[in-house]
């Protein structure tokens, strides 16, 4: 039982982080927290659906033309809504990100309806595979280490070779800089939201099979994921793959001994690391000198 409940943990902790990671690349490049993450994500597994059940087509054609559209998706955002802003500040590009995410929910809620539907993935949550004698892991559980661990590698490898990942890194550390040396800030800003925005479709598509789908489903998905992100640390990537970690165990682990404070673990979590250590668990604290 116990075992069972840690795979479980570490599974549904690995989606948190994994979803987290997506939250934390845009942070990392503008210092914005992107409150408008979930409902991107939402529509991207809306327009999976779409294409599952109105084109009849296989979930992994499905699959990748989704990503294409979270892409495409990504830049729109940026480019629509962040970019005409003039000398925003932080809390005005947040208040922008809040303007998204209403307006993403308003269009799925047109186009989709608000009632509550099934979303085909391959992986099931029901069908179980024995590792070892007494201890099984589900298909979900499996496809959720498998895909984080492949996402956190590539994004390991872009950031240390490819010439945008260091342009990215670049920008994040000094705008100022790096349009001296050349790097163009602002398309280093859309290529950050379409990548952020691909990540949180694949994460999103995982919570879609967990639960149903509805304008809502990623509300509370990306409660927990932005906690995760806090926790571990918003500016370390890693930092938040194991905030996530650390928050499944924590919330399965409370949820199992008292179910029904389940609901609140995530938020006290946010409260108390942002008393005690704003930076998280796993990220360098800086000061800055005025």
């Amino acid at each position: 039982m116990i075992e069972q409940l840690i795979i479980e943990s570490l599974a549904i902790g690995a989606c948190y982080g994994l979803f987290g990671v997506a939250v934390a690349i845009i942070y990392k490049t503008s210092d914005v927290v992107n409150f408008g993450q979930g409902e991107m994500g939402m529509i991207a597994t809306f327009v999976a659906y779409h294409i599952i059940n109105q084109y009849n087509q296989p979930f992994w054609v499905a699959f990748l033309l989704t990503l294409a559209f979270a892409l495409v998706l990504g830049v729109l955002i940026e480019f629509l809504f962040l970019r005409p802003a003039k000398e925003p500040s932080v809390l005005g590009l947040i208040i922008l990100t809040l303007g998204a995410e209403m307006f993403l929910m308003g269009l799925a809620s047109w186009k989709w309806g608000a009632e509550q539907k099934d979303f085909a993935f391959p992986l099931s949550v029901q069908k179980n595979i024995e590792i070892i004698p007494g201890i099984e892991i589900n298909e979900w559980a499996m496809g959720v280490f498998t895909i984080t661990a492949l996402v956190m590698i590539l994004l390991f490898l872009f950031f240390k070779f490819s010439r945008l990942g260091i342009a990215m890194r670049a920008t994040q550390q000094n705008q100022n800089a790096a349009k001296i040396m050349g790097i163009k800030v602002e398309r280093v800003f859309s290529f950050t939201w379409a990548l952020s925005s691909v990540i949180g479709a694949i994460a999103a598509m995982f919570f879609a099979a967990r639960s149903v789908l509805d304008p809502n489903f990623m509300m509370e998905p990306f409660m927990r994921a932005f906690a995760a992100a806090v926790l571990g640390g918003l500016t370390s990537i890693p930092g938040v793959v194991l905030g996530g970690i650390i928050l499944g165990l924590i919330e399965n682990f409370f949820g199992y001994a008292w179910p029904e404070w389940k609901p609140i673990v995530a938020f006290v979590v946010i409260i108390i690391i942002l008393t005690i250590r704003p930076s998280g668990l796993f990220a360098k604290h800086y000061v800055k000198k005025v």
